[in-house]
């Protein structure tokens, strides 16, 4: 594998003080272009959005007992009105059900037969996209990336407000 070329330095080579402005900068730039071209690709090929992939795999995940719209809320980390939005056009279009509950306050849904064939299909693609966007990197760079992405993860969570305004 040839090396990469160096990517345009947006800081203008700015010192090292400035070391964890440029990763953030780089993260935000991988993230941003990932998630544009992955909505793109839904668009295209299953007239869909990523807020609805992601209702949909979230969904997916949670099988047969399905979500409340809050627990569906947190996962997606959006509010309640945007998933019950979601959730009606989904509704809609055949791809989720409410489910009967004790609490007619709190609504479950899950996945229709058809919402399962058309997530399916969905996520093998998505699969698919992902790989291909990562595969100039080898199964060691994937591997040390991953480790390194979760322990700026667990570092992120571990930093205080205090530490932030300090």
């Amino acid at each position: 594998m040839t090396p990469a070329a160096a990517l345009p330095d947006r800081l203008g080579g700015a010192p090292d003080g400035k070391r964890s402005l440029r990763l953030w900068l780089r993260l935000l730039t991988c993230s941003t272009r990932i998630e544009q071209t992955v909505s793109q690709r839904l668009r295209d090929e299953f007239g869909s959005t990523l807020p609805r992939f992601d209702m949909l795999s979230a969904l997916d995940r949670a099988g047969e007992a399905g979500l409340t719209m809050g627990e569906a809320a947190g996962m997606l980390m959006v509010s309640n009105g945007n998933v019950t939005g979601l959730a009606a056009r989904l509704k809609t279009d055949g791809l989720i059900e409410a489910m009967a509950g004790a609490d007619r306050r709190v609504q479950r849904v899950r996945l229709t037969p058809l919402g399962q064939t058309r997530f399916t299909a969905m996520a093998r693609a998505h699969e698919r996209w992902i790989e291909a966007l990562f595969a100039d990197l080898t199964e060691t760079e994937a591997d040390d990336l991953t480790r390194l992405l979760e322990r700026a993860k667990r570092s992120l969570h571990a930093t205080t407000h205090e530490e932030l305004n300090g």
